[in-house]
């Protein structure tokens, strides 16, 4: 393994032709030879460019509609033929075998493929075998083969050989190698998740996960952590896939977040009305619809102040600029909406530090996506939670049957309960949040605490009763005890949704009843840990 390597001789196939022929122009103005294959060399050769076929030099044609082209001792043996070994440049001597020092190789569109909706044959056509093949026998011999898979890296590429004579360095070559092989695992791990899924093989017995560098973050959770942040492709409207218009990069924090307030206010449906979801340490500290975005704003923010103090904005509805307007009245992180006005835009950016994104649409919250958390020597796999209930699915359990109104009310708390995290409590009125209790180790604790931050809101508001009285309340799991439900009594609750499944379902009924309260089951739990 040598330093500095001596590039006179590429092998160029590429199912993405962007910047092929600049490529190859510039490799041939620095006098290296070019191999290249079907299209490639098609390319090449119409913009005048001096190409050799690879069916020239392996002696067979393309065949079997180009599924065999390469995989020939010609090309593997000139890719991983160690030029310091005796016997191997012997053997390329005795073979008439030329060494190949760069390969430049972008795989068959898989992933395009199967996001489009292939079916199962189209998709199939559309796994690329010579070409992984190639990339790993390059990446493998490093210390002699440059292997570029990214388009990004031809100007990186161009500008190594400038800065060596024409020549590599073992450093870059190692850097090359790594992205070549993490390539071909992140394809890898596409072709078997997607066969996986088409099987309908839930847990298939090695499941591969991967994903392509996004940004490089300043740091994670703390300053001590190191952070990155990698996409998956996937085309589902997002943080991920949004455009940043204005302030700073986004931080770990602010990604963790606004994932989290963008997948709550996609819940409402925009037909429906424009909502407001307002976040703080991935918790809803206010969701609110309205009869105007602005509205849906304000209400969202009444249900807490305080803690929507340097949150995440999130809407379901285009960014108006009177919502606007009245956003820049406090500090706030991030603001996500499907699109935003001009105006809009205009007022935001007199705010240098809040970071605008636009998605062009909403995430389907009711199908497709995994969710992958890491622990000690393992992942943890499943399907994204995406149930969802209707007024067909509610089964009243208590003596007085809940209003229209409280029935409106209770499948919005349903829906912010969703994204709140365990043990979650919810109390909504009028189409909006008043108090919200998360996280806490026993329901009747995240009861008291929403309870007690809407009477502290209140207060703030000037007004002489809590925020809660009134209110239908939304728990993610079973009342386990009747304390839970009279602490929600007690704040003027008048209704409540829960799953139900208790072995004391009975007697949290029974106090139901006892307080005159409505109380309906959804037989669906929503955890979120």
């Amino acid at each position: 393994m040598t330093d500095l390597a001596p590039l006179r001789r590429a092998l160029l196939s590429v199912s993405d032709k962007t910047g092929l022929i600049e490529l190859g122009q510039a490799l041939a103005a620095r006098g290296v030879d070019l191999l290249s294959t079907g299209g490639s060399a098609k390319t090449l050769r119409d913009a005048g460019l001096d190409v050799r076929d690879v069916a020239d030099i392996t002696g067979f044609p393309e065949m079997m509609d180009g599924r065999v082209k390469t995989l020939h001792p010609m090309v593997h043996g000139g890719l991983l033929a160690l030029r310091d070994n005796e016997d191997h440049v012997a053997a390329m001597e005795q073979h008439g075998i030329g060494a190949i020092d760069l390969l430049v190789v972008n795989l068959y569109p898989f992933e395009d493929t199967v996001a489009k909706g292939g079916d199962y044959d189209t998709c199939i056509e559309n796994i690329d075998i010579g070409g992984p093949a190639m990339i790993r026998a390059a990446a493998k011999n490093h210390g002699f083969v440059s292997v570029v898979v990214d388009v990004e890296d031809y100007d990186g590429l161009l500008a190594e050989l400038d800065a060596n004579g024409g020549q590599t360095s073992l450093a870059f070559r190692q850097k090359l190698a790594q992205t070549a092989y993490a390539r071909t695992g992140a394809y890898d791990a596409a072709v078997s998740n997607w066969m996986a899924g088409a099987l309908g093989d839930v847990a298939p017995r090695r499941r591969a996960v991967a994903g392509t560098l996004a940004q490089t973050l300043r740091y994670g959770e703390n300053p001590h952590q190191q952070a990155a942040f990698y996409v998956d492709g996937s085309d589902r409207a997002g943080v991920a896939t949004a455009q940043q218009h204005q302030g700073k990069e986004l931080s770990y924090n602010n990604i963790n977040d606004t994932d989290a307030a963008f997948e709550l206010v996609a819940e409402f449906d925009p037909a429906d009305g424009p909502a407001c979801a307002i976040i703080k340490h991935a918790n809803p500290c206010g969701v609110a619809r309205g009869s105007s975005m602005v509205e849906a704003y304000r209400a969202a923010f009444q249900c807490d102040q305080t803690s929507a103090f340097g949150g995440i904005i999130a809407l379901n509805q285009e960014l108006d600029a009177q919502t606007a307007e009245e956003i820049t009245g406090i500090f706030t992180e991030v603001v996500i909406a499907p699109g935003a006005t001009a105006e809009a835009m205009s007022i935001f950016g007199k705010k240098k530090n809040l970071r605008l994104l636009t998605t062009n649409g909403l995430p389907d919250v009711k199908t497709g996506g995994m969710t992958v958390r890491q622990v000690a020597g393992g992942l943890l796999v499943q399907d994204k939670d995406n149930g969802h209930i209707g007024l067909d699915d509610l089964k009243v359990v208590t003596e007085r049957a809940p209003t229209d109104a409280e029935l409106a009310d209770m499948l919005f708390a349903w829906k912010v309960a969703k994204h709140v995290k365990s043990n979650a409590i919810v109390y909504v009125k009028n189409g909006a949040t008043v108090g919200v209790g998360a996280g806490q180790m026993s329901r009747v604790d995240s009861t008291r605490i929403a309870a007690r931050k809407a009477q502290d809101m209140a207060e703030v508001l000037g007004l002489d009763t809590p925020l809660t009285q009134g209110s239908v309340v939304a728990s993610d799991a079973f009342f386990p005890f009747r304390d839970g439900l009279i602490t929600a009594a007690e704040a003027g609750a008048t209704a409540l949704i829960q799953p139900g499944g208790s072995m004391r379902d009975d007697d949290v009924i029974a106090a139901a009843n006892e307080l005159g309260l409505a109380m309906v089951m959804t037989g669906m739990r929503h955890f979120r840990h």
